[in-house]
């Protein structure tokens, strides 16, 4: 598979401090990547650096060959990355599907504005029966899946996602994934930042460890489940 994002050497942080320290990886075309790690180790710095919301002090990013580092968050998201970040941040005084519409950003996106709507309802049939709901009133796995959907109306080639379980009840922690195992299995390049480290290493393909802004450990899904590190330092085993 060709390597869709190219993380090479980033460093990256805010004001006098560094959050991320040198680190690199590689997102290949189709997979599902967990970057998993403790608060604080640099998860989130990661993603935002790979939207343009935080410069970069030294390194580069790649998608697709193509350079992101010094563009636009716009202009990012028009070559076709999403990020749906920490805490959903939804209009929460806006529909579902106003909430929605507002991801097709992009000229191709909004072409294809209703039949990626179609397929969104399809993959969360709870967004197709609330869409005229405001999301504010939605439950909490509502929210996510309303987050997602929206990151998909961008018609992205990588999807980033932020703790997309974070305070679920484990039964709709379980309904999210199994949406992102199929979102996946329909041929979207995902990024993952999780801190159920069980549930994303069970979902992912790759992984790897960030801890204190740096890359301590990588490799496939069933070396990374059965390393004593892991098991240790997140699995409790």
């Amino acid at each position: 598979m060709s390597i869709l994002l190219r993380i090479d050497g980033i460093q990256v942080g805010y004001g006098d401090m560094t959050a991320v320290h040198e680190a690199s990886l590689e997102v290949r075309q189709g997979e599902t990547v967990a970057l998993i790690g403790g608060n604080g180790a640099g998860k989130t710095t990661t993603l935002r650096a790979v939207s343009g919301l935080l410069p970069l002090r030294r390194g580069h990013i790649e998608l697709d060959g193509r350079r992101l580092d010094g563009l636009g968050t716009a202009d990012i998201v028009g070559l076709g990355v999403a990020h749906v970040p920490e805490g959903r941040q939804l209009f929460p005084t806006m529909t579902v599907r106003e909430n929605l519409e507002l991801g097709a950003r992009s000229s191709e996106a909004r072409r294809q504005r209703i039949e990626t709507l179609h397929w969104v309802f399809e993959l969360f049939p709870r967004l197709s029966e609330r869409q005229g709901q405001l999301a504010g009133t939605l439950s909490g796995g509502e929210q996510q899946m309303c987050a997602i959907g929206r990151g998909l109306m961008a018609k992205p080639r990588l999807l980033m996602l932020d703790e997309p379980s974070l305070g679920l009840a484990p039964v709709m922690v379980k309904l999210i994934f199994d949406d992102l195992e199929r979102i996946n299995a329909e041929g979207l390049t995902i990024l993952l930042v999780e801190q159920n480290v069980l549930r994303s290493l069970q979902l992912c393909h790759r992984g790897y460890v960030l801890e204190n802004g740096r890359i301590t450990l990588e490799g496939s899904r069933e070396s990374l489940l059965q390393s004593p590190h892991i098991k240790q330092a997140y699995l409790g085993l």
